[in-house]
């Protein structure tokens, strides 16, 4: 089985005309997940490789019944649109986009919580299970299938460990960007619960970075919820408190929010810790997971 979206996944692209929602539709298309319905307001009633275009999101609905979304417009416009999507009652929601503001953000999740979507991003790479459905901008060929979950913040990071556990032989369930911060739709530890309900994931990766206290409520529900083995590597190991690294969430604030901090809690919680990517696939293998 897979997370968040698989073979049945039927996905609306808002800003599909627009230069990289255009590039990355073909992407998807070419990888063959199911894109049904594109948004571009004031284009509606045009096609994008056969996909039908609408003006709005709740006549693409009526008309395709999609049960995903995924945004490419700009940061100013993001909050409409995932607010429109939102309002009809699509299920799962990947924001692409970086830069949104927080005050967006926050609104933006408030109603998606009241309504049930649930919000993966911003600034998220998106999902991928490998060999099922992609929907974002994962490059395909460094995952394969299977019984590995993969969860990051950083888009970067996960292709890096993708690639290294495909080159091993290693494959994954599904990989999940959760995005730059510093406001999630979607959080670690949920994330982590969600590999623990699936049977066929047998171990999760979590790739974090120092900042927040993510992956120390991650810890927490590790700690309490010991269903299967999670390795870990969080970034950052040297930077100073006070340093924002990379992701507008990766602003260090005391001990908890180092790296140092962050693998203690971690290994409390009996979580396998790497310090680098090739060493993943040598603590899956330890803990039994086979090529």
């Amino acid at each position: 089985m897979t997370i968040l979206i698989d073979q049945n996944t039927r996905v609306l692209v808002q800003g599909i005309t627009g230069s990289v929602g255009a590039f990355q539709a073909r992407i998807m298309l070419e990888y063959g997940t199911h894109l049904v319905a594109g948004v571009t307001p004031g284009k509606g009633g045009s096609s994008f490789e056969g996909i039908p275009i609408f003006n709005d999101v709740e006549k693409a609905v009526t008309e395709t019944a999609p049960n995903a979304a995924i945004c490419f417009v700009p940061a100013k416009f993001v909050r409409d649109a995932a607010l429109e999507v939102i309002q009809t009652g699509i299920p799962l929601m990947v924001l692409t986009t970086e830069g949104v503001p927080e005050k967006d953000m926050l609104e933006v999740l408030a109603y998606a919580r009241s309504k049930g979507t649930r919000i993966v991003g911003p600034d998220t790479p998106g999902i991928i299970s490998p060999g099922i459905c992609k929907l974002g901008v994962h490059p395909a060929m460094m995952f394969q299938r299977g019984t590995v979950g993969l969860v990051s913040k950083s888009g970067a990071l996960s292709y890096e460990v993708g690639r290294v556990m495909t080159e091993a032989g290693i494959g994954q369930t599904t990989v999940v960007g959760i995005g730059g911060g510093p406001i999630w739709g979607s959080r670690q530890a949920e994330i982590v619960r969600m590999f623990f309900a699936d049977p066929e994931t047998q171990a999760v990766v979590m790739l974090g970075e120092v900042g927040g206290r993510m992956e120390l409520e991650a810890a927490e529900y590790i700690k309490t919820h010991p269903e299967k083995p999670v390795i870990a590597m969080i970034v950052g190991r040297s930077a100073p408190e006070g340093a924002q690294m990379g992701h507008a969430g990766a602003i260090i604030e005391g001990h908890e929010g180092t790296a140092q901090g962050k693998i203690d809690a971690l290994k409390a919680a009996g979580v396998l810790v790497a310090t680098k990517p090739r060493e993943i696939p040598e603590l899956l293998r330890e803990i039994g997971i086979k090529a």
